[in-house]
């Protein structure tokens, strides 16, 4: 009879992982073992700076027992069956104790890094291990990263191509150092910058806007159009 309400427990604990929660269907529909190198970044990245190395350890070998296994959140493990995972920081046996394994355990469930997903049994506990996109510590660190890549872009750098030296110098060499308008060889002390729309009547500074010519060139098109300074030149 034990037998039996056992195989019971077990077939219950399977149809519980299998179905799961919202969350961890669309996971496994969705993920790919293409995934796998930058949820590991991310792992690292976002997760590491909030975790003790037990931590770090017994996440890796859940991580290892579930998501790279089997493509799925779910691992059932046993408490004991974590002893050899890694070796013991007092130096008194190679394997973590008991205590420390379920208190490093109970601080992951604390985080949220790790959620019990169904009973208990002679083969350990049903586990679900989240991944940063999940756990709102590392969200919030995400967040700060993407805030400050941001902050970092200088617009005028980027988008300027009129004042930033840097960026004059690729115009005059897509152009090769020569006049747009009348062909003069230039070299960079020579060469000037020319907007094709005007910067009165719109135009930008933008690449594209910009042309190399001579500063004689420059100086007679004035606010002319580019087709009527070229048509009367020629």
């Amino acid at each position: 009879m034990k037998d039996k309400i056992e195989q019971i427990r077990l077939l219950l604990s399977e149809i519980e992982s299998a179905t799961g929660d919202d969350d961890s269907q669309q996971f496994t529909k969705n993920y790919s073992a293409l995934e796998l190198p930058s949820i590991v970044s991310s792992v690292v990245d976002f997760l590491h700076p909030f975790m003790t190395p037990y931590e770090i350890a017994i996440y890796w070998y859940l991580f290892n027992r579930s998501i790279v296994k089997t493509g799925e959140q779910y691992a059932r493990v046993s408490t004991r069956g974590m002893s050899a995972i890694a070796k013991s920081a007092s130096g008194q046996s190679d394997d973590l104790s008991y205590g420390v394994i379920k208190k490093t355990i109970d601080a992951l469930k604390e985080k949220e890094i790790l959620s019990v997903a169904g009973d208990t049994n002679r083969e350990g506990t049903l586990y679900k291990i989240a991944i940063p996109d999940e756990i709102s510590m590392c969200k919030e660190l995400m967040s700060k990263r993407v805030e400050n890549e941001v902050a970092a872009i200088d617009t005028k750098k980027e988008l300027d191509f009129y004042n930033v030296p840097e960026n004059r110098k690729t115009v005059f060499e897509r152009d090769g150092y020569k006049c747009h308008y009348c062909g003069k060889q230039l070299t960079r002390f020579s060469a000037t910058l020319d907007h094709i729309q005007p910067v009165s009547k719109g135009g930008d500074n933008s690449f594209e806007n910009l042309i190399t010519a001579c500063l004689h060139c420059n100086a007679e098109r004035g606010n002319k159009s580019v087709m009527d300074f070229i048509a009367n030149d020629s």
